[in-house]
This record gives structure tokens, sequence and C-alpha cells, in this order.
């Protein structure tokens, strides 16, 4: 399963969390893949696509960063993956 992911920096700032990334990577446990991310204009939010196939790994990622940020989850699914649902639905 997809998941939108967007991240707001706490207090605004980037900097830790680029920190953290760079001293420890990712933190992702075994299953959780990371496929894309976007960083607003103003450094204070990240849009991240994360896949698995269990969301208890999505929230033992997001316990490793929830010092410094906070999380709105979103499942998504491809586009195409919507219009085959659509399709199969008429």
């Amino acid at each position: 399963m997809l998941f939108m992911i967007i991240e707001h920096f706490k207090n605004g700032d980037p900097a830790p969390v680029y920190q953290r990334f760079h001293e420890k990577g990712r933190l992702a446990p075994e299953g959780l893949k990371y496929v894309a991310s976007w960083v607003t204009p103003d450094l204070t939010k990240c849009y991240q696509v994360m896949e698995c196939s269990d969301r208890a790994l999505l929230d033992e990622w997001m316990a490793a960063w929830s010092d410094l940020t906070d999380f709105e989850v979103i499942p998504v699914m491809t586009s195409a993956d919507a219009a085959s649902a659509v399709a199969g639905n008429q």
C-alpha cells in the first residue's frame, strides 16, 4: 500500500531533520520502502511517498522522527490503479 506522508517540520526548522538523516539515514524498518519526496520552497514541509504492506512499519518509522516532525498520513493509489478501479465499477 502507498502512503502520502506530509511532514511538518517542528518550528518550521528542517535542519534537525536533515542532520539526523545525514547521521543515521532514513531509519526505515525492513519492509518499508521510500518512493519519492518533495520539499516546499520555504523548507517547512516535506511530501513523501512510502510503501509497505503493514501500516505498523510506517508507525514505527514515524515514531523515530516524531520529536522533529509532525505527520499527516494519507493512504493513496497510483492514477493507473484508480483508473482500473473506476473501470471495474462501470
